[in-house]
């Protein structure tokens, strides 16, 4: 395995939170615990992302948001990487299909919060996404009717199944929207509130 990636051993079942984390904060953290806790995963990374495509405005330095990364979420089972940064991809759907090349065997989880589910219908080949890996939905605050009334809900309406922790044992398309305890943070707040960067955000 390259520097920089992850072990993971054949038979796993690995969740996949991506993101541009700038900054990590509580509520990256609480969704990343109730995964592990609901949806069977052996191992959940974070996917720190270079740039989001969908936004203007570009994020904090790498090294600034993988250490903040690195201090806020602290659990064995949690890898925090700058994978995509590695493999040059700046979409999802070509870094879940250069990861299943690189990882023969192990069976990804993409997660998402449900407010990334309302818009997920402008992602670049959304449908192959969904068609390619489990998905798991995680309720967020203000985000749940939406998020089950969005285009790819609908689209894929059928393919839902109701629990988490059996995700992984269903052939794509299959995705699950999981209800777990909200918490409220928000890493535009957090920027809002002044440099992070520097400790008083």
């Amino acid at each position: 395995m390259r520097a920089g990636f992850p072990i993971a051993a054949k038979g796993m079942v690995v969740g996949l939170l991506g993101g541009s984390f700038d900054p990590a904060h509580e509520g990256h953290v609480h969704i990343t615990r109730e995964a592990l806790k609901r949806m069977g995963l052996d191992q959940l990374w974070w996917l720190v992302s270079p740039g989001n495509p969908l936004k203007a405005r570009q994020p904090a330095p790498m090294a600034d948001r993988l250490a903040r990364a690195r201090k806020v979420m602290q659990h064995p089972r949690v890898k925090i990487t700058a994978l995509e940064e590695s493999l040059g991809t700046r979409v999802t759907v070509d870094t879940i299909e250069r990861l299943r090349r690189v990882y023969p065997g192990v069976t990804f989880v993409w997660l998402m919060g449900a407010d990334n589910l309302v818009q997920f219908h402008r992602w670049e080949r959304w449908r192959d996404i969904l068609r390619s890996v489990a998905v798991g939905v995680l309720a967020r605050p203000g985000s749940g009717v939406e998020a089950r009334l969005s285009v790819a809900a609908r689209a894929f309406r059928v393919h839902r199944v109701a629990r988490g922790e059996s995700l992984a044992s269903h052939a794509p398309p299959v995705w699950c929207f999981v209800n777990l305890p909200l918490n409220d943070a928000s890493s535009t707040e957090i920027r809002a509130k002044g440099d992070w960067r520097s400790g008083r955000g």
